[in-house]
């Protein structure tokens, strides 16, 4: 009559009073349960705090499961129990556990209710109070047969109606000669972040990291758990993350609302930077391009060179600043997601491997069990290994606020039990873990997983770059790029002045005595990162801030005395005309000088090629002679313009206008100018005449006197 009494209980309040005995005293209580339940679902609630043994091998493993109850209604509560509740069939796949796990109806728990030491009475809760439980059960009780993923929940009832439950899943492992096959699980974990730097002069835009790198901040948080990890995880950092630390020691500058405001070196940073060199000293690491720019954008934006450099810049820094070689032919495209124009990009920048979200490579037809995680790919460049990251695994690395670290662990040795136990699969498979890129992680929980992930029998932990596709892998879609996708890029009208802070940084490296890579690629990367993707303003203040600066070093070099109120003369109809350059760069230059007329009918350059090669030493000023012709008859004022360019014809800055004031004399002048000096000979000659016959006359006058 009990049994029969609690079943119904189960369905309906109502049938309690005449099936259930009670105190005395109590029948006023039970009356109020119909109309309490709604709120006491609310507020009154039950927690699961252990699970030993995790993963229970033998029949008679005593599985103790421990928790608490709390009232929280406001309100004293009585007749309170709790319970274990189980499913003896095992779930059949990954999806029915989603499903029972995100359930929140107590019609759909669990319906066997263990009668043996499987609940717990609770006395009286006061409003506030909380009350610890312990249950207890063996899988030969709970029916569990074979291995598998079971469900179990702990409700808590009033009066045996359930009020609340907390729900998650029993894995049972038995020990016997047909074990599951033991698949390669790689964990990669991401140390990227937003670029904080403008310019390389160590100005900030913010002074985020100093925050982030002290108590509780996200990167004091992933230097926990890198110390802690094993050398099996694969750590995949953005190497600008690196350098901006690496500058924050030194000294710095943050950018202000009323202009900069200057900090003192960063001894944290420096710990942080030297934790880090040590917790990934044996680790496989792996850098990703320079400030992690996005990909996809430049592909689609012909923005080229920039991906390569990126790449190659990534691999000195991280080198530097970890005192070892990271690996630069793995990538992770922004959001996990890129096309074939990404790829190709990638591909011939030297990247073999990209580690991609579930849902840009999908399997193909669709399959109802786990596919391996390895793929392969064409490129302009050859095969590319694809690496897909199993969305269930991974987010269970970054959980929502308030996650029970407990629970979390519980699902995930229920997840991957589940691969390892999916019908029709006996070959050993490899999954991925890849939480996003810019998480804030839970360094207990990531602790947790990992180390439980190392000592389940059907997991073996594996660096990210030994998953290999192979006789496991199935078929898959090409590259999923949606519309979506592709306005989540940074837009062109984004890149434009990216592109020409970037040409502009290029040049200044060109004319260069040793042709020497810009010391701006560095400042113009950090524009192009993906984490402009949703911070546009941010990025077009820095945008502003380094283009400034780039046109401040362009302009170092100049053409001097250019403009209309500076005119030269060409003296005669024929002559040479000076033009100087001024290197106010400290670093001796190369440039070609191209010099053209605007107005030939009035002015002609005298060379075959009118280009001069010009050497200027740091802090001089070079010269050219430049052979010009006014046309005949002509006189006054033309231009010419002034093109400096690299030694490979590029232009450097913008040309230059000179005016030229020509003297040349003309053909009447010439006749002119022969009348005038014919005349003046004359009159020169008939004066030497005069006064020489003046001087014979003399001479005769003083022979005479002396005669006489």
């Amino acid at each position: 009559m009990i049994r029969k009494a609690t079943l119904l209980a189960a369905l309906s309040a109502a049938l309690l009073a005449p099936l259930v005995a009670v105190a005395p005293g109590a029948a006023a209580t039970k009356t109020s349960v119909s109309s309490a339940s709604a709120a006491a679902r609310q507020e009154l609630s039950v927690s699961i705090t252990s699970i030993t043994p995790d993963v229970p091998k033998n029949v008679t493993d005593v599985i103790k499961i421990t928790g608490t109850v709390r009232n929280g209604t406001g309100a004293p509560m009585s007749g309170l129990q709790v319970r274990l509740r189980y499913d003896a069939q095992k779930v059949t796949d990954r999806a029915a556990m989603a499903a029972y796990l995100s359930d929140q109806n107590n019609q759909t728990l669990p319906f066997n209710v263990s009668t043996r030491n499987s609940f717990m009475d609770i006395p009286p809760l006061a409003a506030g109070a909380s009350q610890r439980w312990e249950i207890t059960a063996t899988p030969v009780q709970l029916g569990l047969r074979e291995f598998g993923v079971y469900r179990i929940a702990v409700d808590v009832a009033q009066y045996r109606v359930p009020i609340t439950a907390e729900r998650t899943m029993l894995t049972y492992a038995p020990v016997t000669p047909q074990r599951p096959p033991r698949n390669k699980l790689a964990i990669a974990l991401p140390v990227i972040d937003q670029p904080h730097r403008a310019t390389d002069d160590n100005l900030f835009i913010d002074d985020k990291l100093s925050q982030s790198i002290a108590g509780k901040g996200r990167l004091a948080d992933l230097l926990q758990i890198a110390q802690s990890a094993p050398t099996s995880v694969t750590w995949v950092i953005d190497p600008a993350l690196l350098n901006d630390l690496n500058a924050m020691t030194k000294g710095y500058k943050v950018r202000t609302k009323d202009g900069e405001q200057s900090q003192p070196a960063s001894t944290q940073a420096g710990q942080w930077l030297t934790g880090m060199r040590t917790a990934l000293a044996s680790s496989p690491v792996a850098a990703i391009p320079y400030a992690d720019p996005d990909v996809a954008a430049l592909a689609h934006q012909g923005l080229d060179s920039q991906t390569k450099r990126a790449i190659e810049l990534g691999g000195q820094s991280a080198k530097a600043l970890l005192s070892r070689n990271a690996k630069t032919n793995v990538n992770w495209p922004a959001a996990g997601v890129l096309d074939p124009d990404a790829l190709d990009l990638l591909a011939i920048s030297g990247v073999n491997t990209v580690l991609l979200n579930s849902t840009n490579l999908p399997p193909q037809p669709p399959v109802t069990t786990t596919p391996d995680a390895a793929a392969t790919l064409d490129s302009v460049n050859g095969p590319v290994t694809a690496l897909v990251a199993d969305a269930e695994l991974s987010k269970l690395f970054e959980p929502a606020s308030g996650t029970s670290v407990l629970l979390s662990t519980q699902r995930f040795i229920a997840e991957t039990a589940m691969v390892a136990g999916e019908p029709g699969q006996v070959l050993p498979r490899s999954l991925v873990v890849a939480p996003s890129r810019r998480w804030s992680p839970n360094p207990a929980l990531v602790t947790a997983l990992i180390k439980t992930a190392g000592r389940l029998p059907w997991l073996q932990l594996a660096p990210l770059e030994s998953l290999k596709p192979g006789k496991a892998s199935v078929p898959r879609a090409g590259l999923t790029y949606t519309e979506q996708d592709r306005k989540e890029e940074l837009s062109r009208k984004y890149l434009a002045p990216v592109a020409d802070a970037w040409s502009k940084a290029q040049l200044t490296s060109l004319i260069t005595a040793e042709k020497t890579q810009s010391r701006f690629d560095a400042a113009v990367l950090r524009l192009t990162s993906s984490a402009w993707r949703n911070s546009t303003r941010a990025g077009r203040a820095a945008t502003k801030l380094v283009s400034a600066v780039v046109d401040a070093q362009t302009n170092k070099i100049q053409i001097t005395g250019s403009g209309p109120d500076r005119p030269r003369t060409l003296a005669g109809s024929n002559g040479v005309v000076p033009i100087s350059v001024k290197n106010s760069l400290s670093t001796p230059v190369e440039l070609l000088v191209e010099v053209k007329s605007n107005n030939p009918e009035l002015l002609l350059i005298n060379a075959d090629r009118p280009v001069w090669s010009l050497p200027i030493g740091g802090g001089q000023i070079g010269t050219i002679q430049v052979p010009m012709s006014a046309a005949p008859d002509t006189s006054g004022d033309a231009t010419v313009t002034v093109q400096l360019r690299t030694a490979d014809g590029q232009a450097y800055s913008k040309p230059q206008r000179l005016t030229i004031r020509t003297t040349g004399y003309t053909g009447i002048a010439l006749v002119i100018v022969g009348a005038a000096l014919t005349v003046m000979l004359a009159a020169v000659v008939t004066r030497l005449l005069r006064r020489r016959s003046q001087r014979r006359l003399a001479r005769a006058k003083t022979r005479e006197s002396e005669s006489v």
